[in-house]
């Protein structure tokens, strides 16, 4: 399900790893305190499905995850095309909110994907890890790591987010512009379906 592609901070031009399998994904991840689970799929579970739904069906995993990490609030996030005419404004407000590097200083940003995809990216030690979650996946983001999120041009998503602190997601914004440098959501979940294609 996962994609991790990792290149040096100076830009996409050499690729220093790319794989999809699980094991490899979480040896490179826990090094840098990133927490990388994937959990059961629940193919009961609509993709538009709402909190209630949510927690109904993952209820055992997210109370094994808040149990362990001590996380005060818990919620469901979603954003996906349909009938709202809203949505293209929505959907770009919602993507241009996440696109600049930056970090959390109070808390860690842990968001399991119930459906759809989104891109993390870490930049840690001199390397930008790309991180593009499915359904299924889960990736816990240390407070202060240097990161970015792209969920696409076209959103298309629900997660569950995990919370410490009760102000839920607050950002300090690092001033680079290195996210520019990188592949965006789209280039590389197209290059995730070809390799699915080719198999």
């Amino acid at each position: 399900m996962t994609l991790l592609t990792s290149w040096p901070e100076s830009g996409p031009g050499s690729v220093i790893r790319r794989t999809a399998d699980p094991g490899e994904i979480a040896a490179v991840l826990a090094p840098l305190g990133v927490r990388y689970e994937q959990w059961p799929v629940r193919a009961d579970v609509p993709d538009d499905a709402g909190s209630e739904t949510v927690f109904a069906a993952y209820g055992p995993e997210v109370d094994r995850l808040t149990a362990e990490e001590g996380f005060t609030t818990v919620d469901v996030l979603g954003l996906h095309p349909g009938d709202d005419p809203e949505y293209p404004v929505r959907a770009k407000a919602a993507r241009e909110k996440f696109l600049q590097e930056h970090t959390h200083d109070d808390d860690d940003e842990v968001r399991f994907f119930v459906s759809g995809s989104g891109v993390f990216y870490l930049h840690v030690n001199g390397e930008v890890h790309a991180v593009l979650c499915e359904k299924g996946d889960l990736l816990g983001v240390p407070r202060g790591t240097r990161h970015w999120f792209d969920m696409g041009t076209r959103p298309s998503f629900t997660a569950i987010r995990f919370f410490h602190e009760e102000d839920g997601w607050v950002a300090t914004f690092t001033g680079s512009a290195v996210a520019s440098r990188f592949p965006d959501h789209d280039t590389l979940a197209a290059a995730r379906e070809r390799d699915r294609g080719a198999a």
